[in-house]
């Protein structure tokens, strides 16, 4: 009940190998911190661990039909769905509908409402979408207008006697990924300018290339992709080739990030600490599931995601740890109820096949659906 929606032992099909092949053992939001930046008596205190102090999936709520989901989605008992979403484009030649399996469950946990969606691409991409919507947390105040203001009112003045506290929202993911058998390892592919010799006949005086990283324990695979370096995360099964010799991969596109900015010392921050670094990197362990740590209404700090750093991750069992965030400044359009802002993030194949395999793909026969009456002119 602690966690959302838990996706296990997601494979995709090989036409070619005439076999299923792994991808990810198990993936699910481990926490999801939320401090507010309130320094009054009132707010202080108001740094939510939701995943640990509430439960996503005891605050999951029931989809409304047609509303949260299409007229065409099918309902299941655990309050997942299943949607196959079937583009055809009749005028245009050789194309290829995109058909998509999506998992979506609804959490509601205090006033926010938390919308989680795991996509299956037949591209072999997961893609990981978390919606926020719901009513922001408010408090009173004398001020009427912008001009009376004059004080630290920690957020934003929303309406005649009503400010939104500026808050965080920082979303850190599990991802025991399985690239082609358990035994993993992450490479950080950085981006290097190099200038041209000058023994070259072209007038470029520059190109960029590719430097290949191997994190060989936890502390090399912490990244934070407000440092200024340009990375690509590729988590590659070392022991598995391409027909031309390349490590099978699945690749990171990072969400949306932001880095904390309160004091390393300050027990709030000290709490959600796994919030510093947008990727880590672990070996398996299955005790091991909770950023946030155990119990997450009682934490130090001790036990949490930020603690675990030195154990070797190359060629192992590893989980990768995605943290995804957003610093909230509240806009009289979140009130008084907030439109959904969404972020995502993808796990895409990279070198995991010889070739596009949507090439296999047929071309479908137009289907005409119910909602779409539009047409070509």
């Amino acid at each position: 009940m602690r966690a959302g929606p838990i996706i296990s032992l997601a494979s995709i099909f090989d036409h070619d190998m005439n076999k299923y092949r792994s991808v990810l053992y198990k993936g699910y939001l481990s926490e999801l911190f939320v401090p507010y930046q309130d320094l009054s008596a009132e707010w202080y205190f108001r740094t939510f661990l939701d995943a640990g102090e509430f439960g996503l999936g005891n605050c999951a709520v029931p989809l409304q039909p047609s509303k949260d989901c299409p007229n065409n989605a099918k309902y299941l008992d655990d309050v997942m769905w299943r949607h196959t979403d079937t583009e055809s484009d009749d005028y245009a030649a050789e194309v290829r509908p995109d058909v998509t399996l999506v998992v979506r469950m609804v959490s509601t946990v205090g006033n926010y409402d938390y919308t989680f969606d795991w996509e299956f691409k037949q591209t072999g991409i997961i893609k990981v979408t978390v919606g926020l919507s719901g009513i922001l947390a408010v408090k009173g105040t004398k001020y009427t207008h912008q001009d009376q203001i004059k004080e630290e009112i920690y957020g934003t003045l929303l309406a005649e006697n009503i400010i939104a506290v500026r808050h965080d929202h920082f979303l850190t993911f599990y991802l025991d990924l399985d690239i082609d058998d358990v035994a993993n390892s992450l490479t950080k592919t950085c981006f290097k300018t190099v200038s041209a010799t000058n023994g070259t006949s072209v007038p470029r005086k520059s190109y960029w290339t590719v430097v290949h990283e191997t994190a060989k324990t936890e502390s090399d695979g912490k990244i934070n992709f407000d440092s200024g370096e340009t990375h690509e995360i590729i988590v590659v099964n070392p022991n598995k080739k391409t027909n031309v010799g390349n490590n099978v991969g699945y690749r990171l596109i990072q969400g949306p990030v932001a880095s904390p900015l309160l004091y390393k010392k300050d027990y709030e921050h000290i709490r959600g600490a796994f919030s510093d670094y947008h990727v880590w990197v672990t070996p398996y362990n299955k005790s091991e599931k909770w950023a946030g740590g155990a119990y997450a209404d009682k934490s130090h700090g001790d036990d949490t995601l930020a603690k675990w750093a030195l154990r070797k991750i190359e060629n192992n069992d590893i989980v990768l740890w995605h943290t995804i965030g957003v610093h909230h400044v509240p806009t009289q359009e979140d009130y008084p109820i907030m439109p959904t802002m969404s972020g995502s993030f993808e796990l895409r194949p990279a070198n995991f096949f010889d070739y596009n395999p949507m090439l296999r793909v047929k071309s479908l026969k137009p289907v005409n659906y119910v909602n779409c009456s539009a047409k070509l002119s």
